[in-house]
């Protein structure tokens, strides 16, 4: 079991944000019947276990970055198994390797997946700021429908956070675990041959999740470094502090969106299903009612500066489940669903 490895604030504080208090100025919204992520059936064939030791991801490379400068580089990169894929917006890590899980990891799995990156910009051009690659999981192309929120959808993976010691020395976000979600909203839309902005009801694809934030000691010059989930995001779309990081190793992520639109979100320590007690908060990210889940995805986010690498953080495991299916099998690739 892995010790604790960070400067630990008061537990007093720690339970605040547990329980939903008003932290860092964030609002928080009234759960409404949260749903423990892992809670129902299994899609089974749209995530990942990676024990197959013939898994491999091919980059064709140089990677997209639309984001910073509308290139979208294609062909895009993907998985030879066909679950995962680099994101036109933000290209892939720059490595993407099948790995033997690391000790505590879950019971009986020996291959896991290392995701780490030194440019997260513009291929060849280092812009000392801090950017991001996605890694995203194909979920929406493997099934024949698209899931609705009423169906309750959520997703649990497992993350192992090395040493302190090797994480990158900089303060900021390392890593996220995200959802792609859609629902109708005003947003500005080009129309008319003049390609005038006008706002109209559209269909608005958002992305709420947890990021893990580092405070360096090296460049704050305080004592300790210090780590916490932050989360994405409240009513208002403002990030706020979720629960500290004191220790490294295995942690349990997970989100569930229920019925009215909603996002929940848990997090505990170790490889162990989540429970009740892994409980963070619910929020309607932007103020947004979710009507569609299209998938999940992770961030990797270093410097940019040409030197540093990002930490190295491993995932395994990752799983998306329906609490009820209302329009038939939900399944990939042929395969049976499990139970959980």
């Amino acid at each position: 079991m892995a010790q604790p490895t960070f400067w630990i604030k008061s537990l007093s504080a720690q339970l605040a944000i547990a329980c939903g208090v008003v932290v860092g100025g964030a609002v928080p919204a009234l759960a409404q019947r949260p749903v423990v992520p892992g809670t129902g059936t299994e899609i089974v064939g749209v995530a990942d276990d990676f024990e197959d030791p013939s898994w491999e991801y091919i980059p064709n490379n140089p990677k997209s970055t639309e984001d910073i400068d509308e290139n979208q580089r294609a062909p895009m990169g993907r998985s030879t198994n066909g679950r995962w894929y680099e994101g036109v917006k933000r290209g892939h890590p720059d490595i993407v390797q099948r790995v033997p899980t690391p000790a505590g990891g879950l019971l009986g799995s020996e291959g896991a997946l290392l995701l780490r990156s030194r440019d997260t910009g513009i291929p060849g051009r280092p812009s000392g700021k801090m950017h991001q690659d996605d890694f995203i999981c194909n979920v929406q192309y493997r099934l024949k429908r698209p899931i609705n929120i009423s169906e309750v959808p959520s997703v649990t993976t497992r993350v192992f956070l090395p040493p302190v010691a090797e994480w990158e020395r900089r303060s900021g976000p390392h890593f996220g675990f995200r959802l792609a979600l859609e629902t109708t909203a005003m947003i500005e839309q080009e129309v008319g041959p003049l390609k005038l902005k006008r706002k109209s009801k559209g269909n608005e694809i958002y992305w709420p999740g947890m990021f893990i934030e580092f405070e360096s000691k090296h460049q704050t010059k305080k004592e300790h470094d210090y780590a916490y989930l932050r989360i994405r995001s409240n009513q208002r779309g403002g990030d706020f502090r979720g629960p500290q990081i004191t220790q490294t190793g295995w942690w349990t992520l997970g989100m569930s969106v229920t019925p009215d639109g909603m996002v929940h979100y848990y997090a505990a320590p170790g490889v162990d299903e989540l429970t009740e007690d892994a409980y963070i908060t619910s929020q309607f990210p932007y103020s947004y009612r979710a009507e569609r889940f299209r998938t999940f995805f992770y961030n990797v986010c270093s410097a940019d500066d040409g030197k540093q690498w990002s930490t190295s953080f491993i995932v395994d495991d990752p799983k998306v489940y329906l609490l009820r299916s209302g329009q038939g099998s939900q399944l990939a690739s042929g395969a049976q669903p499990s139970r959980h």
